[in-house]
């Protein structure tokens, strides 16, 4: 049978067993790639010792290939794409917006650019296995608990866990034993959890049950920075057998300065989930799932990524990892040297404005340390709440933070922290020490609502609850019912309500005080949070 078919203007294919990549006419290629040259290439590195990041090196051979394409996405390399968008971003983008060609190898079978990319994600963070992510951490976190929980089984965790944390448990039907963080309700931010308070839970889930929990998964960094001791927890986890997944999508950024705080991977952590996007850069919804040594079963966390990731995964969000990990290469040791030194010399000038405090270790003498990159300031002093003072600092100062709550503001200094954007920072903050600092004495009250209490009744596991019949009652009205909904302030995006527990009269005060005080609340079938749904009983 002759293998080349021919279908008229003496144009012809091939039938090929194995797929390969398109043989353009060289012409065309160099055209291309000489308008290609003409733009700014964001995965670009200017560093003369820089590696060529497989997976960006594939991306860009597949781009420049003069193809007749018959395949998705429908803009076909920009020739179709909306001109809203590229006024926005512009035609290149879109180039490298491809699919699952075979020289871009398969995220679910992957032999080509992305295991090694992976691969080299996996020796630079110190794990045995790395799994590039295109659902951000949340879709990490879930894996990582599907990964480790059958049904019925125990999970023990922090209460001011990500909501991912809690849809982990609805898909892999894990009951949750809850852990209370250290709280300190003049600056109303939880803390981490300590080593033996991991032990305490332990034991007694052991007495209750008679068996171990089916994993430990702990919080750190927290949103504020705030770092538990993983080394101590990893520690009691192994002695009792029991897995511990680390939700560290605050620190992918851990373990490359001297001044940063150790990586949960080098504290013996089994299964840690990154946000490379955080503070490393990455793009936006792209993270990292590392995985050391054998004791939880890597392929069943393949079955479980397979399952939560897209099947048409963005190769920009993929190929925006390999970048961000090669770029962490070239200098591991001292990349972060002037984002550190901005960040301590921000800290050190705002101690000294009156009115407005800095959260450091102190306030948390309990926990190892807080990451220098992130910077909580304080605004009890000055009589103004997060909120307002997030509100005076975007308008008059053009100064946006990262997460903003009911007495403060916190700041993510990163690589790309300008030496300008902090002298306005604290130009804004002074201006807010003299204008409100003098009258602090009328000012309104920031109320202290305390919603991390010990007094956590659960009735339903989130997966029942999330599945039970449920009924609108006024929010009011509300104390006492079976929450059924997963609600919380955003960002952090860390519940107050969970679903499966009684609703407290402290957890709605804290809701509606937030919400006046104009905080996002999330989770909520009503938007106005002026009713919510509860279980029938």
């Amino acid at each position: 049978m002759n293998s080349c078919l021919n279908i008229g203007h003496n144009w012809s294919f091939r039938l090929i067993k194995t797929p390969r990549a398109c043989v353009s006419q060289e012409s065309s290629r160099v055209a291309l790639r000489k308008k290609q040259e003409e733009h700014s290439n964001v995965f670009k590195n200017n560093s003369p010792n820089a590696e060529n990041p497989p997976l960006i090196t594939a991306l860009k051979s597949s781009a420049e290939q003069n193809a007749a394409r018959f395949h998705f996405p429908g803009h076909n390399r920009g020739n179709a794409a909306p001109s809203s968008f590229t006024d926005l971003i512009g035609e290149r983008p879109f180039l490298h917006d491809l699919p699952e060609l075979p020289e871009l190898d398969n995220l679910f079978s992957p032999e080509g650019p992305i295991l090694e990319a992976q691969k080299r994600a996996a020796e630079l963070f110190g794990a045995s296995e790395t799994w590039f992510l295109v659902g951000g951490s949340t879709c990490g976190v879930q894996t990582a608990i599907m990964a480790t929980c059958l049904p019925g089984d125990t999970l023990v965790l922090p209460r001011n866990c990500h909501i991912s944390a809690i849809s982990g448990m609805v898909l892999s039907g894990a009951v949750p034993k809850y852990i209370v963080p250290e709280y300190h309700s003049d600056w109303d931010i939880a803390g981490g959890i300590t080593p033996s308070q991991v032990e305490a839970a332990i034991e007694e889930v052991v007495q209750k049950e008679g068996r171990n929990p089916a994993a430990v998964f702990i919080v750190s960094p927290s949103y504020h920075g705030i770092c538990s001791d993983i080394r101590k927890i990893s520690q009691l986890c192994r002695n009792n057998k029991i897995p511990l997944i680390v939700d560290e999508a605050h620190g992918a950024h851990f373990g490359f300065h001297r001044h940063l705080p150790t990586s949960a991977l080098a504290q013996g952590a089994d299964l840690v989930v990154q946000s490379t996007h955080k503070v490393l850069c990455s793009l936006t919804q792209s993270s990292m799932l590392h995985l050391s040594g054998n004791f939880i079963d890597r392929e069943k966390i393949c079955r479980c990524l397979q399952t939560l990731q897209s099947s048409s995964p963005s190769y920009l969000l993929l190929a925006s990892l390999d970048a961000a990990r090669a770029q962490l290469s070239e200098n591991p040791e001292n990349i972060f040297d002037e984002a550190i030194r901005l960040a301590v010399g921000a800290k050190n000038g705002i101690k000294k404005i009156p009115g407005i405090s800095v959260l450091d270790f102190l306030d948390f003498p309990n926990f190892l340390g807080i990451d220098p990159l992130r910077v909580t300031v304080g605004m009890q002093g000055i009589g103004l709440s997060g909120f307002e003072a997030d509100d005076i600092l975007c308008r008059d100062f053009g100064v946006v933070p990262e997460l903003v709550g009911t007495h403060s503001i916190t700041l993510a200094f990163n690589l790309g922290t300008k030496r300008e954007h902090v002298s306005r920072l604290v130009s804004g903050l002074k201006y807010l020490s003299e204008t409100y600092y003098s009258n602090v004495e009328s000012a309104i009250e920031v109320k202290k609502v305390a919603v991390f209490d010990n007094d956590i009744k659960m009735v339903l596991s989130p997966r029942d609850a999330f599945f039970a019949s449920k009924r609108k009652v006024v929010i009011e009205e509300s104390v006492g019912e079976i929450c059924g909904e997963l609600i919380c302030t955003y960002p952090p995006g860390i519940p107050v309500l969970f679903p499966g527990e009684f609703i407290t009269e402290e957890a709605v005060e804290y809701l509606l005080f937030v919400k006046r005080k104009g905080a996002t609340v999330t989770g909520a079938a009503d938007r106005l949070l002026s009713s919510v749904l509860v279980c029938c009983k």
